[in-house]
């Protein structure tokens, strides 16, 4: 898993989910489990797994990544393992 920080986030991000730790039990990408793509408590942990899972350890892929979650994940693509899915399809380094 890659070991990103909230400083290395370029977005600005709401930081009141009820705690970090409730996300970091979060494992995989889970169906049944959606994403705040404005809450750094939720993106933050979800983008560390994403890039671990590709070996990616780059701020700047990280930072194209928080784009592509901010301004082209559709809307209605809200689940971890959906959102992870179009970024597989979708996403380009």
């Amino acid at each position: 898993m890659a070991n990103f920080k909230k400083s290395d986030l370029k977005l600005q991000y709401s930081w009141t989910a009820s705690a970090e730790s409730d996300n970091a039990k979060i494992t995989g990408f889970p169906d049944n489990v959606l994403l705040d793509r404005h809450e750094g408590y939720e993106v933050l942990p979800f983008l560390n797994r994403y890039m671990g899972e590709k070996g990616w350890t780059g701020q700047a892929t990280l930072h194209k990544l928080e784009d592509a979650l901010r301004d082209k994940l559709p809307g209605t693509t809200r689940s971890h393992a959906n959102i992870k899915k179009w970024l597989n399809d979708n996403f380009n380094l």
